[in-house]
């Protein structure tokens, strides 16, 4: 089979196909012919070599995709620990999906990896609640996305907040109730301007250090506020005020997904099945695909780093 390799060299990504053996499925796994695969942020840290695959899994980047099943020819959609920006990948039976019916494979290709982590930290780490305030940052990103439209079917009010102008359309289409530019705007003050002090009981924040004080001054007091990190990608390392934390009573989180076990993915996928997919089949929410590529493309492709 062939597969996708990318390596960084003078802040540009290199891509070239390989050839490999395909994937022989071990026990509890499914081979998965690849119809095509999502491209995550994950992806580029392991290329930085910043997040290298839990043991035992591919080197191959690529976290989601969509394709048949080579067993039965089923459409699915499926998370992997690694390995899925190939031709072939044996991926874990529990973390197979039935692909949406409503939905083409290559827009299925881009549920697994947003849809779980939004759900997984929004209703099974924060316990989100209908009537709450949520704030998502980078709300643009695939999980950014899922995460305001998850947020909108669980009845809360959503913010989200974006660095790029040319993007606050897409929070808007998602559902958001608020959508913030952090390029020009302070999203503190606009969440203050907009709901007062104290409005948002659950922020999801893949940001870090940068908006960590800006977090707990819109958190929710009295033990409802309660922040996910799910990323650093501005910084890991930031000044707490523990006197307002405590003040608050509120409620740091740290979350991963793709380092947990077969076991638990197997049982946070069950909890997706049984919540969301009835919503990706009736298109009531539904992951945002921004561009596709061939994979014949990808291996001619060189692209600045910085993109």
């Amino acid at each position: 089979m062939r597969f996708l390799q990318v390596s960084e060299l003078d802040g540009r990504y290199v891509a070239s196909l390989a050839e490999a053996a395909r994937p022989v499925p071990r026990d509890g796994e499914v081979l998965v012919r690849v119809a095509a695969s999502g491209v995550n942020r994950a992806d580029l840290l392991q290329i930085a070599g910043r997040y290298p695959p839990p043991a035992g899994e591919p080197d191959v980047i690529g976290l989601e995709l969509s394709g048949t099943s080579d067993a039965t020819g089923e459409a699915v959609c499926a998370l992997v620990a690694g390995g899925g920006h190939a031709e072939y990948v044996a991926a874990p039976a529990g973390q197979l999906f039935p692909a949406p019916t409503r939905l083409d494979l290559v827009t299925a290709a881009g549920i697994p990896e947003a849809f779980l982590t939004a759900f997984v930290n929004l209703v099974m780490e924060a316990g989100l609640r209908r009537g709450e305030t949520l704030l998502v940052h980078a709300g643009a990103s695939g999980v950014g996305l899922a995460a305001i439209q998850l947020g909108k079917r669980l009845g809360t009010r959503v913010a989200a907040t974006t660095r790029t102008s040319e993007k606050l359309v897409a929070l808007t289409s998602a559902g958001a109730d608020l959508v913030i530019d952090t390029g020009r705007q302070d999203f503190a003050e606009q969440i203050e301007e907009r709901w007062g002090r104290d409005a948002v009981d659950v922020v999801l924040d893949p940001i870090g250090a940068p908006s960590l004080a800006g977090d707990m001054r819109v958190l929710a007091t009295g033990g409802r506020g309660r922040v996910v990190f799910i990323s650093t990608m501005g910084g890991a390392r930031a000044e707490l005020d523990l006197t307002l934390l405590m003040r608050k009573r509120a409620r740091l989180l740290g979350s991963t997904l793709r380092a947990r076990t077969v076991a638990e993915k197997g049982a946070i996928a069950r909890a997706l099945r049984e919540r969301v997919w009835p919503l990706l089949e009736s298109r009531m929410v539904a992951p945002v695909v921004h561009a596709t590529f061939p994979l014949s493309a990808c291996g001619r492709t060189a692209t600045s780093a910085r993109s």
